[in-house]
């Protein structure tokens, strides 16, 4: 065997050993509004505080969209909807 085919094979090895180590995961992801009437970012905060009291072992959140919902030509409530997501238990 060549020096560049076993440094490939040595690589694989390595990989194969890593993925044994690390175990299969799943995770499932739903998506939350959060509203305030002060900002987007307190909007996405009561999302994910709110959901973590419900879903347990919360892994990502991710902000999808952020909007306003308006009374008047006024900004009444900031909105923002976020993924969260959560691994499954076995």
């Amino acid at each position: 065997m060549g020096r560049a085919a076993a440094k490939v094979a040595r690589g694989l090895q390595s990989l194969q050993r890593k993925e044994k180590d690390v175990p299969e995961s799943v995770y499932k992801i739903i998506q939350v509004v959060g509203t305030s009437t002060e900002s987007w970012e307190k909007a996405a905060a009561a999302a994910v505080e709110t959901a973590a009291k419900s879903l347990r072992d919360l892994r990502i959140a991710e902000i999808v969209e952020l909007d306003m919902q308006l009374e008047n030509g006024k900004v009444r409530a900031y909105r923002a909807k976020v993924n969260v997501s959560f691994k499954y238990e076995e």
